[in-house]
């Protein structure tokens, strides 16, 4: 379409990036919930033990969060943002095997 025919939408502003990055942690933790409800429909047992895992996603989330919100807007600054990022992966670290044990415990034999 030629450009002087394409309408011109002059009242749109696009959501900030901090703003989108919140919104791409609320779709993982869409898919991690439609899984948890699925589940017992296929094997009959619902799935426990998940506490440590879904922290992860939040935890990885805040620290881009950080990092996202310190390039756009400046604040928080730039070492207090990566020491954020910084602490939140490696708490995102140390739960991940804690919640794949968990995971894992509901599939034992």
């Amino acid at each position: 379409m030629p450009e002087e025919k394409r309408p011109q939408k002059e009242n749109f502003t696009p959501s900030s990036p901090v703003k989108r990055t919140f919104a791409w942690i609320g779709i993982v933790y869409m898919l991690i919930l439609i899984a948890m409800t699925t589940y017992p429909y296929f094997t009959g047992r619902g799935l426990g033990n998940l506490g440590p895992l879904l922290t992860i996603p939040g935890l990885i989330g805040l620290g881009v969060v950080a990092l996202v919100s310190w390039r756009t807007t400046g604040r928080p600054g730039k070492w207090p943002a990566i020491a954020l990022a910084i602490l939140c992966w490696l708490l995102a670290m140390i739960t991940l095997p804690i919640g794949i044990i968990g995971l894992m415990s509901n599939f034992e034999g």
